[in-house]
């Protein structure tokens, strides 16, 4: 749910909140200590020079460890509670397993506390287990998709965010992507059933650059406003035409960077044809 304020002030007038169930809960300290760690902090830097522009430190944080690979197979885990992770757009689900251990996963739209997951081959195939896509239904959203077999998941794990099995052929499915993008995976790999939640975080204005700069955000700076240090800066700029460069005076404009052609075999469509 999007929250608004009143406009008391300038920063207030256009500002919004996201309120979830994660929102007002605090984890347990003993807890955060023991599945997080501490994160060294030289955002956008490569031995003390500046290597990534519009980037700095942020609010103070710890790193939540998440259990992207899933490899816990055959038992049971119950969600505890349901917690806020400032590293993610999408909330995390905790998660207790009957022999003991606990681990945080990604928290899909429909889990919530008292509910009960598990990992994998033959299993039924509701939100939050997570299990081979050849052994998912047709057309059921999924998140959190491996590349190789038992390597962890690295697609659709981003608030909101659901891909769809469309196809099933041999050692391969074909999995519709949020971008679009129809692709092939070894239908050995995992991937958990369900759709990510806090759907709702890209609606939230910041409303003020106190919040960006929090988050890790410095301003932006047009190379053509600039007056040295850039291709584009300095008034001849502004008389000769030139194709937007960044400031290496590489091209920014739509130029195709993509290096790994040999993978090009496995997009059955591409992202960019409607």
């Amino acid at each position: 749910m999007i929250k608004k304020y009143k406009p008391t002030s300038p920063g207030r007038r256009n500002q919004t909140i996201l309120i979830s169930e994660a929102s007002n809960k605090k984890a347990d300290k003993r807890i955060l200590k023991k599945f997080s760690k501490v994160v060294k902090r030289d955002a956008g830097r490569s031995h003390g020079r500046i290597s990534v522009y519009q980037k700095r430190v942020g609010a103070k944080k710890r790193y939540r460890q998440i259990d992207f690979k899933r490899n816990k197979f055959n038992v049971e885990g119950k969600v505890v509670s349901i917690d806020y992770d400032p590293n993610r757009t999408c909330d995390i689900a905790l998660i207790s397993y009957v022999d003991g251990d606990k681990a945080y996963i990604l928290r899909p739209t429909e889990l919530n506390v008292g509910d009960v997951v598990m990992s994998g081959e033959k299993l039924e195939a509701k939100v939050g287990n997570a299990m081979q896509m050849k052994n998912i239904p047709i057309g059921l959203p999924i998140h959190n998709i491996e590349l190789y077999p038992n390597a962890g998941g690295k697609f659709v794990r981003s608030a909101g965010t659901a891909a769809y099995i469309t196809a099933k052929e041999g050692k391969y499915v074909n999995v519709k992507m949020p971008s679009g993008e129809v692709r092939k995976f070894l239908s050995e790999c995992k991937a958990t059933i369900g759709q990510l939640g806090r759907d709702e975080w890209k609606l939230v204005k910041l409303g003020k650059a106190g919040r960006s700069y929090h988050m890790g955000k410095r301003p932006k700076t047009r190379g053509k406003a600039r007056s040295d240090s850039h291709p584009l800066a300095g008034s001849y700029s502004r008389r000769v035409g030139r194709h937007p460069v960044d400031k290496w005076g590489n091209l920014a404009k739509g130029k195709k960077t993509r290096k790994r052609k040999h993978t090009d075999k496995y997009i059955v469509k591409d992202r960019r044809i409607k």
